[in-house]
Order: structure tokens, then C-alpha cells, then sequence
């Protein structure tokens, strides 16, 4: 795995993957930046963010669930004084599907938890790491929005 990033003007970078994937990231006006890009810290919050969704979803279809959505809410706290590590994350999982079974859903968050999410074992050796989920079934939401 491969990464670039390269300043293009004032505190604004362009990082590049190895992929050839690209973001924009600046800092704030107070740091020389435009706040034109979305700042290294938050980009580290998608990253876990997406690396763990990716996981549920995949663990939930191999066990032949009906995923139709996920959406994973990434919330952090920082210390106060550099190096301004993330002391505590909490990850909310909404996941959306056809008659999943909420077990299996609290089962595929476990294994990313546990197992998969390379970001979150990461992110967890330096912060206090808490989860919380909803399966949300489609057909009872459907029923409820025509009533």
C-alpha cells in the first residue's frame, strides 16, 4: 500500500493512494489554510469509518443477509494538548436491510470490532473505542411511512 501527498498552496494538500485515488485536505484560516479541503484528522475518522463498514456489510452479505444500506456515524474526542491523539471514539451503526437478523448484525460488528477493521485495532491501542447499532428492517419502515 502506497500514499502520497504533496502541499499545492498555502496549507492545502493533495493526497493521492496508491490506487490513483485523490482528496483535497487544508487547514483552518487560524493555520494558514483556506478551509477549502477536509482536515488529515477528520480523513482518519472516514477511514475507520469505512473500513469497519465495509466489513459489516461484507460479513452480513457472505451470511446471505439483505444489506440495502449502512451508515456508520464516527464521533471522537481529542486531548487538549499535543500531540492531540483521539482519546475516545464512539462508531453508531445503522444498518438497513430485508428481515436481517439483529444477531447477525451485532455478530458482524463484533468481528470487524475484534478481527478485520485494521483501523479500528489501530485506533483502539491509543483510544476508548464504544459501538452502537440498529438494524433497521425496510418492510416495517415502508409500513410505517404509508400509515
Amino acid at each position: 500500500m502506497k500514499a502520497r501527498v504533496k502541499l499545492v498552496d498555502g496549507m492545502m494538500f493533495v493526497g493521492e493512494s496508491g490506487s490513483g485515488h485523490a482528496v483535497v485536505m487544508d487547514g483552518a484560516p487560524e493555520y494558514g489554510g483556506r478551509n477549502v479541503g477536509i482536515r488529515p484528522m477528520e480523513l482518519l475518522l472516514i477511514g475507520l469509518g469505512g473500513c469497519t463498514a465495509f466489513d459489516v456489510v461484507q460479513i452480513l452479505r457472505k451470511g446471505r443477509e439483505k444489506v440495502t444500506d449502512c451508515d456508520v456515524e464516527v464521533i471522537a474526542e481529542r486531548a487538549d494538548t499535543d500531540p492531540k491523539v483521539f482519546t475516545a471514539i464512539h462508531i453508531d451503526y445503522k444498518v438497513k436491510g430485508r428481515n436481517l437478523a439483529p444477531a447477525k448484525v451485532e455478530r458482524a460488528i463484533e468481528l470487524s470490532k475484534e478481527k478485520y477493521c485494521s483501523a479500528s485495532i489501530m485506533l483502539g491501542a491509543v483510544a476508548k473505542i464504544t459501538h452502537s447499532w440498529a438494524a433497521i428492517d425496510e418492510a416495517e419502515e415502508v409500513e410505517a411511512a404509508s400509515s
